[in-house]
């Protein structure tokens, strides 16, 4: 928190001070302590150290008024946020991920059994509205961060989901709604066009609510929190590696427990239980909401953009300043929008400094400029960081690219290899991503409790190592996962062609399923580097104002790989059925799904060449944030007493600011 003033002269000055302190301190005494805690920020004129002048006294009451409330809201904020508040949010985010994945594991099975699609329509399908599932958190993480706030749209997400679940519930518990069963699965009649549009609104509503649920959990579960530098060093525990535990725990579970109810009990307890499961999740949610530090939206982050290119463009023919300084900058214009710290200048993309070109036009003392014409360097440096994270970010959608139909096939795989784990039980394909979530899961608490440790020791990273560092051997790993995958489909050819059973599509080859087990370990293990980092990095790296925008980026990379994924195995089908098609629409055995696997594991090597030159060039976000100094030398100033100065530097309006430190992520 912090109280902000006009430039005032010297014994003015002290005389407001101590009426301040008179008024205030007995407030501040009562409702947090003893000690007087009201950082004040404070410019003085660089040409006159000795006297400061108040250019407008009017506006003291004012500014006293708002730093009472602003004390009464520390006070409160006191009482909320903290570790107590994470069962409800991971409660909720485990009846979240439990549904979804009871719901989707298997889908290829209801789509291919139970509707009668063909294999390539039913995982198009399956991909397609995964993908636009994955692009709704845009616009989900907009509404939040323009007016909505976090909370509001988790639950409207989680609600829009749960009449999701509902829908597709009653088409698999509704005869009419089925077509005619298919044992044979040749010459089946597809579900009609009623059916599949009950499938395709039902598929809708868990996408558009995903959209309202995926952006904002883990930044609504990290504003419960201090996720400064220093905050998060202070911590013996990673907030993004816990909720990917969780989350992986609760995938574990619905990929064992959910999908032997569909396999063996039936697809209306199959789905009711996910529905039941996300009704679970929004009370659980809403039981916890009077603990919840709620962060108040700022604004669309598009508009803020959006008025940095056009300053800009309004001022191409201007000449950038040499001195950075000369920029123009407004701390309490930005004071919203930088909470936790202050984006410095850089030097690259120089061309967007023009829109923080102070021109004979702009007003900015008077009356707050006009955005659309005068930026400040802050809000600059929020567009820039924007577009150094696009690069690294692009790399993702080829890695989510690789695995998007990994599942669809393996599951279709197991499904003609012997899965029984005894006589009397055997395990649903659909199950055998158990493995991934195991070795993830595993991969998480050993990263957490043993490498991150014994890493620190060398690199001094709080973390360990980089989250650049740590995207870039998932990438590695996940390469390994796809290579194995193709010699384990090839295996298993080799044994349906030595029983003779390559054109019986429904026979059951005598090679056991947990052949499959090592590639779905190594996407596991490609998840506990890659897509964990991939989160922190965007949330690390990401204006603080635009985190939800920025988090949303993670499930449109994954939107756009599932897109990809689906061209290039429609491009497969297409082109290479004039000979011998890789993919065919009913009998795997006569396939080539290890060419599939070959050429998705070629692009990957390309991209991981991209991916090395793209973090090699990054450059990390540069943060100033509040020192300690700085508030004991501000505590000395609320007591009249005149301190001893910290001087950043010139703002370019011949004045420095006191106490910030500077701070950058490493």
């Amino acid at each position: 928190m912090t109280c902000r003033s006009n430039t005032i002269n010297g014994p003015t000055y002290l005389i407001v001070c101590l009426c301040t302190q008179l008024v205030l301190n007995p407030i501040a005494d009562h409702n947090i302590g003893s000690s007087w805690n009201l950082p004040l920020h404070v410019k003085l004129k660089t040409t006159d150290m000795e006297y400061l002048s108040i250019e407008n006294m009017a506006n003291v009451d004012q500014k006293q008024e708002k730093i009472g409330d602003e004390i009464k809201i520390m006070t409160k904020k006191k009482k909320i946020g903290g570790i107590k508040t994470m069962p409800f949010i991971f409660a909720n985010e485990i009846c979240d991920r439990f549904a979804a994945t009871g719901f989707h594991s298997n889908m290829i099975t209801y789509l291919t059994k139970e509707l009668n699609m063909p294999l390539v329509q039913a995982s198009n399908t399956l991909t397609i509205f995964n993908g636009t599932a994955n692009f709704m958190p845009l616009f989900g993480a907009l509404i939040a961060d323009s007016f909505a706030g976090r909370f509001w749209t988790i639950m409207a997400g989680s609600i829009i989901y749960e009449l999701g679940l509902i829908s597709i519930t009653i088409l698999a518990i509704q005869p009419t709604l089925q077509p005619p069963p298919c044992p044979t699965q040749m010459n089946c009649k597809e579900a009609s066009a009623l059916q599949l549009w009950v499938l395709y609104i039902s598929m809708l509503l868990t996408s558009i609510g995903s959209g309202g649920i995926r952006p904002c959990v883990v930044t609504f579960a990290a504003d419960q929190f201090d996720m400064t530098k220093s905050g998060v060093a202070a911590r013996s525990w990673n907030l993004f590696n816990w909720y990917y535990i969780s989350m992986g725990m609760a995938v574990l579970t619905a990929q064992t427990f959910v999908v032997y109810i569909q396999d063996n009990v039936g697809w209306g307890w199959g789905l009711g239980v996910p529905t039941i499961a996300m009704a679970s999740s929004i009370i659980a949610f809403l039981v916890g909401s009077p603990l919840y530090n709620r962060i108040k939206p700022q604004g669309s982050p598009l508009v803020r953009l959006a008025q940095v290119i056009v300053a800009a463009v309004k001022k191409r023919k201007e000449v950038v300043p040499k001195d950075p300084a000369l920029l123009y900058e407004n701390r309490e214009l930005d004071a919203a929008i930088s909470l936790h710290g202050r984006l410095l200048h850089t030097n690259q993309f120089k061309w967007f400094d023009k829109a923080a070109i102070v021109t004979d036009g702009n007003a900015t003392d008077s009356k707050p400029p006009n955005l659309w014409r005068l930026a400040t360097v802050h809000r600059v440096e929020e567009l820039k960081c924007i577009i150094r994270m696009f690069p690294i970010w692009a790399a993702g959608i080829l890695f989510f690219a690789s695995s998007s139909h990994l599942l669809s096939f393996t599951i279709l795989q197991a499904g003609a290899m012997n899965h029984h784990l005894s006589h009397s039980f055997q395990i649903p394909p659909a199950s055998l991503s158990i493995f991934s979530n195991i070795t993830m899961v595993i991969g998480l608490v050993l990263y957490e409790c043993l490498f991150v440790p014994f890493a620190r020791r060398f690199t001094r990273n709080p973390s360990g190592i980089t989250c650049l560092q740590r995207m870039g051997v998932g990438y590695v790993v996940n390469i390994l996962a796809t290579i194995v995958a193709s010699f384990v489909e090839i295996k298993r050819k080799a044994v349906a062609s030595d029983h003779n059973l390559l054109d019986d599509p429904n026979a059951i080859i005598p090679i056991t399923v947990f052949w499959l087990a090592p590639q779905f370990c190594l996407q596991g293990l490609a998840e506990v580097f890659m897509s964990v980092g991939h989160l922190e990095f965007l949330y690390d790296q990401s204006p603080e104002s635009m985190r939800n925008t920025a988090l949303a980026l993670y499930w449109i990379a994954i939107g756009m790989g599932d897109y990809v994924g689906t061209l290039i195995v429609s491009l497969i089908h297409k082109y290479s059925g004039m000979k011998s098609n890789w993919l065919p629409d009913r009998n795997l055995n006569r396939g080539k799904l290890e060419c599939y696997y070959w050429l998705v594991s070629g692009i990957q090597v390309i991209n991981v060449v991209y991916y090395v030159i793209c973090s090699w060039l990054y450059t990390y976000k540069p943060l100033e944030e509040v020192s300690e100094t700085c508030k004991e030398e501000v505590e000395d100033l609320a007591g009249n007493k005149i301190p001893s100065m910290i001087l950043d530097g010139r703002n370019g309006h011949g004045e420095v600011e006191l106490g910030l430190g500077r701070n950058e992520t490493t």
